[in-house]
């Protein structure tokens, strides 16, 4: 500040007086302050020059046309560059404030690799839809640069054309399916999933050692008892679903839809939670007894509602996660451990 109020002053000054004083004295002057420069110039020590000074002429410059013709103490060029590097000076300063943006490409890289490490089961598609929940706006892409990439394999035509159905009327289609859980005591139990395909929403599971086809109907009555109703039941070839389930299900005005024999593929939802069942939970747990498995599948359907986001839901979860916004550059993200720590969910939290 001082500097520049010290060379407001010398223009000022110079200003004055060349209003006050004729045209011949001022030429008479300047040849003066030109020869003295000249045999300045001449001397063999390099003049040492002021920021002050610096400033001047960086001022002289965008004010008049004819500087250069008057500069004799260092070259024009010199002063254009000391313009472009307090250009420098000031960006730099300018960008060191904190403020908020896309993260760097090495905070990003730190963030997925900790999530990935956290969560082994994760892909790229999972975390990607984590950091969209934590207000980050980047590709899927970006984020595949630090994850290994897999092999998408080819649909065939009959599968699309399936799925195409099921996309369709996904708003009043449910399925259901049965799968095993293994005991630390090779105790086999049986597991009865029922989902809802709009927003894969869980809406019935429960184990049990004898499955029947009672037993099946007891559970459907308490799955779709409280549900709105469905027009569609997609249910395999299993003999436990025998007439009593069929019959059961068109009372209540839904209609059974049998997959074909050994087409897995027929029913994807049911099949795909299943295999999200074991990649994200069974397979890390030993199941001791069937009461604890009952708490832990309690606590999975939670997380799987409030917190996994899903490739079929655009990234979104069956609960619709709110988007959290990082409230403050100062903010940090939190890891909140699900199922024991098996999973975990990243929170912003001001810093204290």
């Amino acid at each position: 500040m001082l500097v520049m109020l010290r060379l407001v002053g010398e223009l000022t000054a110079a200003l004055l007086r060349g209003l006050f004083t004729d045209r011949e004295s001022l030429v008479l002057e300047n040849l003066a302050l030109r020869q003295q420069l000249a045999v300045w110039a001449r001397r063999q020590q390099r003049p040492r020059l002021a920021a002050a000074d610096r400033a001047f002429w960086i001022v002289l410059r965008s004010l008049w046309r004819g500087w250069a013709y008057a500069l004799v103490i260092v070259k024009p060029d010199t002063v254009v560059r000391w313009h472009r590097l307090g250009f420098r000076w000031y960006w730099r300063r300018l960008s060191r404030r904190p403020r908020r943006g896309r993260p760097s490409k090495g905070q990003l890289r730190e963030l997925v690799i900790k999530m990935a490490t956290e969560n082994p089961t994760w892909g790229a598609p999972r975390i990607h839809g984590e950091l969209r929940k934590l207000g980050y706006r980047i590709s899927e892409t970006t984020v595949s640069r630090c994850m290994p990439r897999g092999k998408v394999r080819p649909r065939p035509d009959a599968v699309k054309l399936w799925l195409a159905f099921l996309a369709n009327h996904k708003e009043c289609i449910a399925a259901m399916d049965f799968f095993t859980v293994p005991t630390i005591t090779f105790r086999l139990l049986y597991a009865l999933l029922v989902v809802h395909h709009d927003r894969r929403h869980i809406l019935h599971v429960n184990f049990t050692d004898h499955p029947t086809a009672a037993w099946v109907c007891q559970q459907l009555r308490d799955a779709l008892f409280d549900e709105p109703p469905l027009r569609h039941l997609i249910l395999d070839r299993d003999s436990k679903f025998n007439d009593s389930v069929l019959e059961l299900l068109r009372g209540r005005g839904i209609d059974p839809v049998r997959t074909s024999f050994r087409c897995p593929w027929q029913n994807p939802v049911a099949e795909r939670l299943i295999g999200t069942f074991r990649r994200d939970f069974l397979d890390h747990v030993i199941v001791l007894n069937e009461a604890l498995l009952r708490r832990l599948t309690h606590d999975f359907i939670a997380y799987y509602h409030d917190d996994r986001t899903h490739l079929g839901l655009g990234k979104d979860t069956p609960a619709r996660r709110q988007v959290e916004i990082q409230p403050a550059p100062t903010a940090k993200l939190m890891s909140e451990p699900r199922l024991g720590g098996l999973h975990h969910r990243d929170r912003w939290q001001q810093a204290a």
